[in-house]
């Protein structure tokens, strides 16, 4: 029996494509062991290239 995990949507204070590579198996599925992605690695270098909604502040 095969389980699939539906990924969430991206909680407000994340950045989408982060999110993404962390909790979504299939983006990696295509990479060698021990072969680094790409797109994370210019990720941790430049940082994330969008604009990250904060989330709301309920108690100002």
């Amino acid at each position: 029996m095969v389980v699939s995990v539906t990924v969430k949507d991206t909680p407000p204070g994340e950045c989408p494509q982060c999110w993404q590579h962390a909790h979504d198996r299939r983006v990696h599925r295509n990479l060698r062991p021990r072969e680094d992605c790409p797109q994370c690695v210019d990720h941790m270098i430049n940082g994330c290239p969008y604009i990250v909604p904060k989330k709301k502040s309920g108690w100002w």
